[in-house]
């Protein structure tokens, strides 16, 4: 019962964000829409076209990689800012795909609770050759080209010692090597979210790194943590920078959740920003500091 008065809760509290779908004007979105429509078929151009996103950034090949940013509204102060990302390993097909249809609940139901930025493929030449691969274009595995400490040497190490050279595990030649990792971070540099939530497939779990309780489930996902490694995400940004990351795993690449599942998921998931977002702690230790208490501590010590 009390699961399910916290998805009505989370309803209730993100009212409807009225407004035409966007119409698209960039050739560069219109053209990449259209190859991930003829490659996911639970992505259909309409869908892609709809959502009103940009062209942020760059692929090894040149292809668009797409942002959607739903901003704070007026009168609302959000409770903190998310980054939401999918396809960060171009043959995750389901990871892409669901972050579609979270874009769509947003677009209905956006109400500031939140400031998103979203990034549904953030690596669109891994997913779009005709065989779909971890990698990018430079065989590069991005999750492991982000900067972290003695990024050379550990990264060179796991990749040669403990994966035995794996191509799909292979670091590159230097951390943010790749166009679409620098194009990231300095998202995140900017953007300075309070949560990144990444969504992967297929070990059917949550992960998660850096400060701050974990979800301990969202839909039939339970917590089960992976473990850090030299450039992955959750190293540097979880870990090194203190910005919790979520990592959902879906449980199958290339196989969707049944939409009540999606819903589970993305309720469960607001359910936990709502109470672990950093906005609420900063506005705590502003309040502590402006009275001289300096003993103020996060809700969740």
């Amino acid at each position: 019962m009390k699961h399910w008065l916290g998805w009505v809760l989370a309803l209730l509290t993100m009212s409807a964000w009225a407004g035409p779908e966007a119409v698209v004007d960039d050739p560069q979105v219109e053209t990449l829409c259209g190859k991930i429509a003829r490659k996911l078929a639970s992505v259909s151009l309409a869908e892609c076209r709809g959502r009103g996103l940009r062209a942020a950034g760059h692929s090894v090949r040149g292809q668009p990689i797409l942002v959607k940013e739903y901003p704070p509204l007026p009168g609302r102060k959000p409770l903190g800012r998310v980054l939401l990302l999918g396809g960060i390993h171009g043959d995750e097909y389901s990871s892409v795909s669901i972050v579609f249809k979270w874009m769509n609940t947003l677009d209905r139901h956006h109400s500031g609770l939140f400031h998103w930025q979203v990034v549904p493929l953030l690596n669109p030449d891994g997913l779009l050759r005709r065989k779909s691969r971890r990698m990018n274009q430079n065989g590069v595995d991005l999750n492991r080209n982000f900067p972290t400490p003695d990024w050379q040497r550990k990264s060179r190490y796991y990749w040669e010692v403990r994966t035995r050279r794996n191509p799909r595990r292979y670091p590159g030649p230097a951390a943010l090597s790749e166009p679409e990792s620098r194009w990231l971070v300095e998202l995140i540099e900017t953007f300075q979210p309070d949560v990144i939530v990444s969504v992967h497939a297929p070990y059917g779990i949550l992960d998660f790194d850096g400060p701050k309780t974990a979800p301990r489930r969202l839909g039939h996902l339970h917590l089960n943590l992976l473990g850090t490694y030299p450039g992955s995400l959750g190293n540097y940004a979880g870990v090194q920078k203190g910005i919790p990351v979520v990592t959902i795993e879906l449980p199958y690449a290339g196989i969707m959740p049944k939409k009540r599942e999606i819903r589970r998921i993305w309720l469960d998931l607001v359910q936990w920003l709502k109470r672990n977002t950093q906005e609420p702690l900063r506005l705590e230790a502003e309040a502590a500091q402006s009275t001289g208490d300096g003993a103020a501590v996060r809700p969740d010590a």
